[in-house]
């Protein structure tokens, strides 16, 4: 079997490439067009031989549909056969622990050995609707370690004697189950792997000993200094033996440098929106170029856009090339944006067919 964690290289890819999928939903969509696009993109990333597919958690953004990653991870177990599957990833503090361990349980027994499990902090939405997932006040993000350390143990089914919920609670599926039916045999551990855009997820990835993957498409100018604190504190364990880390950001490759901006500038709208404290709407090309800017939004907008590697294939793989220089990054994993499916679904083919990554169709 493959290594779970680290990724292949393929063509002239300077590292292994992944592919992250929020299920945009431009205005004028529905859930079902976006989510349709999203079953297409997992089919091209596998066809294609990126490493794998991730999608994340969002919730009361109508611009993404992905608010429940299993669900849609489900799905794609039965339309993709080599490609990885995962949440990039899994809020934790939206959820407990145990639901966590059951549900990506249920996913490995679906998909076994495919299967990633990303966890961030962070509420993946605003903080009246972090409020209405949570009701527990006391869950937040400061509880986020002891948090990640108890889904651990639920993983492993070693919860250390006198523990309340060892022995007496434990995942299913999950390693508990297998012992407990007599069932023998390896069983591969689910990779567990945290994400952030900052240097506390980095350190606490280094200290646990787990893969770290650093969000760009929020904080690109941190990625090299964040990965270099991973390497710097990371400690063995029994999921890595030295570190691997992934650096993952917003492209759009078109065959055109104009429509790419024009696609590109889609993002850059619904996230002045959001800075404006209004619902994270994707709206089409033609809307934005109807909009009138005032002084303070071009600023915004031109700043995202400075975020969002846009232009032709040479153009965003010479970007992306850069990054993986820059960072020593072991994976790249990139998210094509734009209003419609059929532009983000263009955008990572002609970036597969730039690196001259292989066509399996089989």
């Amino acid at each position: 079997m493959s290594d779970p964690i680290r990724g292949t290289r393929h063509g002239s890819a300077p590292a292994a490439l992944s592919v992250l999928d929020s299920a945009m939903t431009g205005t004028g969509r529905t859930a079902a067009e976006a989510l349709a696009g999203s079953i297409g993109l997992a089919r091209l990333a596998d066809r294609r031989g990126f490493t794998r597919y991730w999608t994340n958690e969002h919730h009361a953004m109508p611009g993404v549909s992905t608010s429940s990653p299993a669900v849609l991870l489900s799905r794609l177990t039965a339309e993709t056969s080599r490609l990885r599957l995962g949440a990039g990833g899994i809020m934790l503090p939206n959820h407990p622990p145990l639901v966590v361990a059951e549900q990506f349980g249920m996913l490995d027994a679906l998909a076994p050995g495919r299967v990633d499990l990303g966890l961030g902090r962070a509420p993946g939405t605003d903080h009246a609707t972090a409020a209405a997932l949570r009701r527990n006040a006391a869950s937040g993000a400061e509880d986020f370690p002891r948090q990640v350390l108890e889904l651990l143990h639920f993983l492993g089914d070693d919860f250390p004697a006198g523990h309340p919920y060892a022995d007496r609670v434990y995942a299913v599926p999950g390693p508990a189950q297998d012992r407990l039916n007599r069932v023998t045999g390896p069983r591969g551990r689910l990779p567990v792997w945290l994400l952030g855009s900052s240097g506390y997820s980095a350190q606490l990835a280094a200290r646990l000993g787990l893969p770290f993957a650093f969000a760009a498409h929020f904080n690109p100018r941190d990625a090299a200094a964040a990965l270099r604190l991973y390497r710097e504190r990371f400690t063995p364990s029994g999921t890595l033996t030295e570190p691997y880390a992934l650096v993952s950001f917003t492209v759009v490759a078109s065959d055109d440098e104009r429509d790419a901006r024009r696609q590109a500038g889609t993002l850059a709208h619904a996230m002045l929106r959001m800075f404006q404290h209004k619902s994270y709407l994707l709206p089409s090309p033609e809307e934005v170029d109807a909009y009138t800017y005032d002084a303070q939004e071009r600023r915004t907008v031109d700043s995202w856009l400075n975020h969002v590697p846009h232009g032709t294939p040479e153009q965003v793989i010479a970007h992306l090339n850069q990054v993986q220089r820059d960072s020593g990054a072991d994976e790249l994993m990139i998210g094509s944006v734009g209003h419609s499916v059929q532009a983000r679904l263009r955008s990572t083919e002609l970036i597969a067919d730039a690196y001259g990554m292989p066509d399996n169709p089989s």
